[in-house]
């Protein structure tokens, strides 16, 4: 499989009057495409600053880090931002859709933003979370865990190389959460995306096929799980 980025000794620490925090304290791993990667750990053990390093949305303050072969820029908000939009697709925990435009048109904008408005695609997009049937209504008019599922299609309607999740199934009850994964799962498969989703929910592990636990700003455990249905 080809190796899509590679993380090492990436630390982000923070000054604070009471001293330095380390957030991500030398953390080391490489993810090859089409993995399914969750990142596991209590609340403050640091996999929300790794994601949110993961994606340029915040630069490491050491370590290095590349991402098909080529070093993923720091500290520069333009090329920062370039970055992401050129690979990295996001599902935010409170779905961000755009109220005013039905499911449609949400997945259409993205595709616009992007260069490549394609109706047909994004209508398949809708079919593949199982949302077909809702493409005209308002995401007010829909349920939370239906309002995921069109994030999810809204995320991949650009071709990102790779995912990224934050907690976000934290707002789904148990049977809607599975719902959302399972799409997820397939879209990912359909799509050939490589995934990485923040949990702290040890019943989404059977979605990944990779868990990575983070505690106190370091890499604890990194074990492949769930390889039989690659």
């Amino acid at each position: 499989m080809t190796n899509l980025l590679q993380m090492q000794n990436i630390q982000r620490h923070y000054e604070t009057p009471a001293g330095v925090v380390k957030a991500l304290d030398g953390v080391s791993f490489e993810i090859t495409q089409g993995e399914r990667v969750i990142l596991l750990g209590p609340s403050g053990s640091g996999k929300t600053t790794l994601l949110n390093c993961l994606s340029s949305l915040d630069s490491p303050t050491g370590g290095s880090y590349t991402f098909n072969g080529s070093d993923v820029p720091r500290n520069h908000s333009e090329q920062m931002t370039s970055f992401r939009r050129e690979n990295i697709g996001y599902v935010f925990q409170f779905f961000n859709l755009l109220q005013d435009l039905t499911v449609l048109e949400n997945i259409l904008l993205i595709q616009e933003l992007s260069g490549n408005k394609d109706p047909k695609r994004a209508i398949e997009l809708l079919k593949l979370v199982g949302l077909e049937d809702e493409i005209n209504r308002f995401p007010g008019e829909i349920s939370g865990g239906q309002q995921q599922r069109v994030a999810i299609a809204r995320s991949i309607a650009k071709r990102p190389n790779l995912l990224l999740g934050d907690e976000l199934t934290g707002n789904l009850d148990t049977e809607t959460s599975q719902k959302v994964m399972t799409a997820l799962v397939n879209a990912c498969k359909e799509e050939n995306i490589t995934a990485v989703f923040v949990t702290h929910d040890e019943g989404l592990v059977r979605y990944a096929t990779r868990v990575i636990r983070i505690d106190s700003g370091k890499i604890v455990s990194d074990k492949l799980v769930n390889t039989e249905d690659e």
